[in-house]
């Protein structure tokens, strides 16, 4: 698809949601400063034994997805890794900036509104799933087996799914899409939140609640109720840390998140990252920085996406 520039503005749903959010976390910083806190715990999310690992909650199998890279994380560190899986986007973006997460694996999207509100992270790396893959996947559009829906310009007037108000391959790429094929997501269709990239899939195949919609290729590929109209690459998830943990943890996390592949973790002794599910999702970590995430500032600038925006 070729992509004509556009600078129609565009609210972006739910945005008082994360302004809310937003609200709620700097109250809470506000509250936290001046209490103190033990010294084993400073500059970190819980204490100097735990790591916090944040996800995006965006498919059924997260935990499950994450729970090999998880292990592997403990057992090089030597920490208690927790696993934190937020109610939605809005809210893991929260937990970041209130300074709750140590590592976590976001959406570029999420990456990109976090920082921009104050959170303290860098990116280490970005999954990929297959090898000799560069760091992205695709935002899939997609319509019921037999749709008469056979590109984006028939999607004026319709019920569409996206997965989360911040989601960069359910929300954020699906809606510059849209602008450009002249449809204004907020006003031209009728958005329907699936929460979960998964959920749109399906509500997408049966056909009733959506007409159409947009989800990652992952899941879309685990689907035979409906086929692909459309795509748009997007940068890959980053794995991120945050800016306050010690230095020699915060090294510790480049060395071993940097590139790393489901062989050496289980060369390793992590059992788990040899499953034909794990497998599926994760082939190695490959190093990608801050600059890398540009393309979607600059799409959040061309859409005037409110949540990109500080």
């Amino acid at each position: 698809m070729t992509l004509r520039r556009s600078r129609a503005a565009i609210a972006l749903a739910g945005t008082a949601l994360l302004a809310t959010a937003l609200a709620g976390c700097s109250t809470a910083a506000s509250s936290a400063e001046g209490t103190g806190s033990p010294d084993d715990a400073a500059g970190y999310a819980v204490d100097s034994s735990t790591l916090v690992f944040g996800v995006v909650p965006d498919s059924v199998d997260t935990e499950t997805n994450y729970q090999p890279l998880m292990d592997y994380i403990a057992q090089e560190t030597g920490k208690t890794v927790e696993y934190h899986e937020s109610t939605d986007y809005a809210a893991l973006i929260e937990a970041s900036i209130a300074g709750q997460i140590d590592v976590a694996s976001f959406s570029g999207f999420t990456y990109v509104t976090a920082t921009n509100n104050g959170a303290e992270l860098t990116p280490i790396s970005s999954i990929t799933t297959a090898e000799g893959q560069e760091p992205g996947y695709f935002s899939q559009a997609i319509v019921p087996k037999g749709s008469d829906i056979s590109s984006i310009d028939d999607m004026a007037g319709k019920k569409i799914c996206f997965v989360d108000p911040s989601s960069t391959s359910g929300y954020l790429f699906p809606s510059y899409a849209l602008l450009e094929a002249g449809i204004d997501p907020e006003k031209d269709i009728t958005p329907v939140f699936a929460g979960k990239h998964d959920v749109s899939v399906q509500k997408v195949g049966e056909g009733t609640e959506c007409e159409a919609g947009f989800a990652e290729d992952s899941e879309v590929a685990k689907s035979d109720a409906v086929e692909v109209i459309d795509e748009q690459m997007v940068p890959g998830a980053p794995i991120v840390e945050s800016d306050t943990l010690p230095d020699d943890v915060k090294q510790q996390l480049k060395d071993i998140l940097s590139d790393v592949t489901a062989d050496d973790m289980v060369a390793a002794g992590i059992e788990s990252a040899d499953s034909e599910g794990f497998r599926a999702v994760f082939f190695q970590t490959t190093p990608v920085d801050d600059a890398y995430y540009d393309q979607i500032r600059d799409i959040c600038e061309k859409t005037n996406a409110t949540q990109c925006q500080a």
